[in-house]
């Protein structure tokens, strides 16, 4: 199991809309998580700069990129465009960060 972080950038004004689409996250995509072997999945948002920070879980490296080719997966990210900044394929943009520190 290996652990990623990363941020996106939220855009003004689009917390609470966010947060409740993710809420009522389609059941596609928590199952297509699931099987792509995503777990233990949070997104954190700082309020002063809106960006999120998220954290994950996954099984093979492999299978989380190959989302990116996934019907419903690539309409979750057109649906949530208008709230991140995202790529003109729609993916939205993802900066990974490095984990330094670890305590289990």
């Amino acid at each position: 199991m290996e652990r990623l972080a990363f941020k996106m950038t939220l855009l003004p004004g689009c917390a609470a809309a966010y947060k409740k689409r993710h809420e009522e996250i389609w059941p596609e995509i928590s199952a297509l998580l699931k099987t792509a072997g995503v777990s233990d999945y949070s997104i954190y948002l700082d309020v002063q700069t809106d960006t999120l920070f998220a954290t994950m879980k996954i099984a093979d490296r492999r299978m989380l990129d190959a989302l990116a080719d996934e019907k419903v997966m690539r309409q979750w990210w057109n649906y949530m465009s208008d709230m991140v900044l995202s790529n003109a394929d729609g993916i939205p943009v993802l900066t990974n960060l490095t984990e330094l520190f670890h305590l289990s």
